[in-house]
C-alpha cells in the first residue's frame, strides 16, 4: 500500500515536468508510505513518476517504486496489492522472464510486458497504477475493478497530473481549483462525493474497473470500462452442481477460504479488525484455519458510552479471540478522543464524509498495536445482503410503483406533506410516492443523505441547479442495475457501487492511510462475488448465516444469535454534546457534522 503520483507532458507545448512540483504532490502523501520516497524524471523530462512507499510485500528496496524494466524500458508506479502475483509469477517464468525482486510490482511490470491491457482480466487484488513505456510512447493508467484503491487525475488538456489523493494534487499550482457544482451537491445528496467528481472542476477520479491510454507523442487519450458488476452479477454461470443446497454451500466455504487465503499473502504480520458480528468473527474464524501456526492477532475497538448496552461488542469479541486463540487487544475510546483528533481527522479526511471515524480510530489503535495491515469486515452486507434494504427496497417498488406512474402525483405529494412531515418524521417520507416507483429511485430516497428537494436549503441554487443536472443522478443510478432482474442482485449491485465504493472503501483508504496502515477486504473479491451471484442464479441466495457457517469449526452460538448491530461509534451523541445550542438543528447530530465537515474540508486552509 502506497501513495503515487506522476505527471505526463502529452501535448507537444506543454511544459517540461518539474520535479519539485511532482515531489511537492508526492510528499502531500507522506503517511501513506513512510518506509521510503522515490521520484524519476524521463530524460526527455516528458513524464515523471513518485512515490511513498509502505512496504508489505518484498520489503527490501529491491521493491522500492518508481521500478523499471531495463530490458524493455519500461517504469511503473502502483498502489495496491496483487495477492495472486506469485501464481502469476510463476507463470511468467516458464514464459521465460527473469525477475530481480520478489514484488509484486515487478510482476505487473513484466505482465504488462506480454499481456499489455489484457492483463487487467489476470490481476486478483487492489490496484491503481500508471505504467510508462517508451516503446509506444505511450502511459497506461489503471484502477482495479471494484474500486478499492482510488485514483484521481487532472487534465489541463495539455498535461495529465495524477496521485492517489485529491489533496496531494492540490499541492500543484497547476490545478483548476474552481468550484465543482455537482461534487458540492453531490456530498449534500449522499453524504460523500461520488465518483467521478470531486470538490474541484480540474479533479476527476478515474472510475473503478477503468483504464486509460494516453499517447505521449499525438496526445490522444483512450479510456475504457474493463470491468462491469452489473454485467459480472447477471452473467454468472450456474454449474449443474450447484443445483444441490448442499454442493452450494461447500462452493461458497470454498470461495471465502479461497479469499481470505489470498488476502494473507503478506511479508508482514496481518491482523483482523474483530467486532462482535458475523463478518469479522468470519473472517477471524477463516484466517485461523489458514494461518497455520502463525499468531492470529485481532484487534477490538471498546466505546465507554457503549458499556452495558447492546453495542457494547467488547465482550463477545474478546470470547471470540479466546476461542481462536489470538492474540487480542481491545482498545478504548471516549468523547475526548473525539474532541482531540476531531482536526485531525478533517485534516486526514481526503473528501468530505459523514463517515470514516470508525475506521479513522480503529486504524489509530491498530497502528498504536504495531500492526501495519489488517482485515476488514467491509463488503459483507453488500455481498449477503445484510441490509434491510435488501427486503425495504423490493416492497417500496411493489407498493409505489402504481402511483408513482400517475403524472404529476408524487410531485404534488411531496410539494403539500413536506412542511408536514418534516416536522414529525423524516423529510424522505414526503418522497415515497415520487421516489418509490423504481429500484434506482427508491435506492436514493433509502441512502440520501439530504433529499434533492432540501438541498437548496443548504447550497445556493444555481450552483445546485447546475450540480444536479451534472450529477444525472437517477440515470446514473440504473446503469448501475442495468440488465439485473433479481431484486438481490439490483440492490447488491446499487450499494457496491454507490454506498461502499464512493463511502465506505474510500473512507477506508483515507482513514487508515492516515495511520499508514493496509486495510484488506477479503469480502470485496471478485472471484467471491462471482460465486455468490452463481448461486443466486441458482436459486440459493446465501445469507450471512450461511456467510457464518464457512469456516471447519463452528462459530459460538452468541455471535450466530447476536442482532445485527453494526460496526459504529457513538458519533451522534459526542456530536450533539459538541455541537453549541445554536448549531443544533433538528436535523440531528450526523447532520450537523456534515455541514462541519463540508464546511472545514471547503476551507481555504484544506484547499491547499
Amino acid at each position: 500500500m502506497c501513495g503515487i503520483a506522476a505527471i505526463f507532458s502529452y501535448s507537444a507545448d506543454a511544459p517540461p515536468v518539474n520535479p519539485d512540483e511532482l515531489r511537492q504532490i508526492r510528499d502531500r502523501m507522506a503517511a501513506r508510505g513512510p518506509d521510503g520516497a522515490g521520484l524519476w524524471i524521463s530524460p526527455d523530462r516528458r513524464a515523471g513518476m513518485a512515490h511513498r512507499r509502505l512496504a508489505i510485500i518484498d520489503l527490501s528496496t529491491d521493491g522500492a517504486q518508481p521500478m523499471h524494466d531495463a530490458s524493455l524500458g519500461t517504469s511503473i508506479v502502483f498502489n495496491g496489492e496483487i495477492y495472486n502475483y506469485r501464481q502469476l509469477r510463476a507463470e511468467l517464468e516458464r514464459d521465460g522472464f527473469q525477475f530481480l525482486s520478489h514484488s509484486d510490482t515487478e510482476v505487473l511490470l513484466k505482465l504488462y510486458a506480454r499481456d499489455g491491457e489484457r492483463m487487467l482480466s489476470r490481476l486478483r487484488g487492489m490496484f491503481a497504477f500508471a505504467i510508462h513505456d517508451p516503446r509506444s510512447a505511450s502511459v497506461f493508467i489503471a484502477r482495479d475493478p471494484l474500486g478499492i484503491k482510488p485514483l484521481y487525475l487532472a487534465d489541463d488538456g495539455r498535461t495529465l497530473r495524477l496521485a492517489s489523493q485529491v489533496k496531494a494534487l492540490l499541492a500543484s499550482p497547476a490545478i483548476d481549483t474552481r468550484e465543482e457544482p455537482a461534487g458540492h451537491v453531490g456530498f449534500f445528496l449522499w453524504g460523500h462525493v461520488p465518483d467521478p467528481f470531486t470538490l474541484f472542476r480540474g479533479i476527476r477520479a478515474l472510475p473503478a474497473g477503468a483504464c486509460l491510454r494516453v499517447d505521449l507523442t499525438a496526445g490522444r487519450k483512450s479510456q475504457k470500462q474493463y470491468y462491469s458488476l452489473a454485467d459480472d452479477l447477471a452473467q454468472a454461470p450456474v454449474p449443474p452442481a450447484l443445483q444441490d443446497p448442499r454442493a452450494a454451500q461447500e462452493a461458497l466455504a470454498q470461495a471465502m477460504r479461497d479469499s481470505v487465503k489470498h488476502h494473507l499473502v503478506a511479508d508482514v504480520p496481518v491482523g483482523v479488525f474483530l467486532s462482535a458480528g458475523l463478518d469479522s468473527t468470519t473472517l477471524a474464524a477463516l484466517t485461523r484455519e489458514a494461518g497455520n501456526s502463525q499468531l492470529l492477532r485481532t484487534l477490538t475497538l471498546g466505546f465507554e458510552e457503549f458499556v452495558g448496552t447492546p453495542a457494547d461488542e467488547t465482550g463477545l469479541a474478546q470470547e471470540v479471540a479466546l476461542d481462536l486463540g489470538a492474540e487480542h487487544s481491545t482498545r478504548w475510546t471516549r468523547q475526548s478522543d473525539f474532541v482531540g483528533h476531531a482536526d485531525k481527522v478533517l485534516h486526514a479526511m481526503d473528501q468530505p464524509s459523514i463517515d470514516g471515524v470508525n475506521t479513522y480510530f480503529v486504524s489509530h489503535a491498530a497502528q498504536q498495536a504495531g500492526l501495519k495491515v489488517a482485515l476488514s469486515g467491509l463488503g459483507g452486507d453488500e455481498l449477503f445482503a445484510g441490509y434491510s434494504d435488501f427486503q425495504t427496497i423490493p416492497k417500496l417498488v411493489r407498493l409505489a410503483a402504481p402511483l408513482a406512474a400517475i403524472p404529476g402525483l408524487g410531485r404534488g405529494f411531496r410539494y403539500v406533506s413536506a412542511p408536514l412531515l418534516r416536522r414529525v418524521t423524516s423529510p424522505k417520507a414526503a418522497g415515497l410516492i415520487e421516489f418509490g416507483g423504481d429500484f434506482a429511485s427508491a435506492y436514493l430516497l433509502r441512502r440520501g443523505f439530504f433529499m434533492p428537494w432540501e438541498i437548496p436549503n443548504e447550497l445556493d441554487g444555481d450552483l445546485v441547479r447546475e450540480g444536479w443536472e451534472s450529477l444525472q443522478t437517477l440515470e446514473q443510478l440504473r446503469l448501475s442495475e442495468r440488465a439485473l432482474t433479481s431484486p438481490r442482485h439490483r440492490v447488491s449491485a446499487l450499494q457496491s457501487s454507490w454506498y461502499m465504493r464512493n463511502q465506505l472503501l474510500r473512507d477506508s483508504d483515507w482513514a487508515s492511510m492516515a495511520h499508514s496502515l493496509e486495510v484488506r477486504v477479503p469480502l470485496v473479491d471478485v472471484e467471491l462475488i462471482r460465486v455468490v451471484a452463481s448461486l443466486v442464479n441458482a436459486g440459493h441466495p446465501p445469507s450471512k448465516l450461511d456467510m457464518a457457517a464457512t469456516p471447519s469449526r463452528p462459530l459460538p452460538t452468541s455471535v450466530l444469535e447476536r442482532k445485527k448491530t453494526g460496526f459504529s461509534i457513538p458519533v451522534s451523541q459526542w456530536l450533539t454534546e459538541r455541537t453549541t445550542s445554536t448549531d443544533r438543528k433538528a436535523s440531528g447530530g450526523l447532520r450537523d457534522w456534515g455541514r462541519q465537515v463540508y464546511r472545514q474540508l471547503t476551507a481555504g486552509e484544506h484547499r491547499r
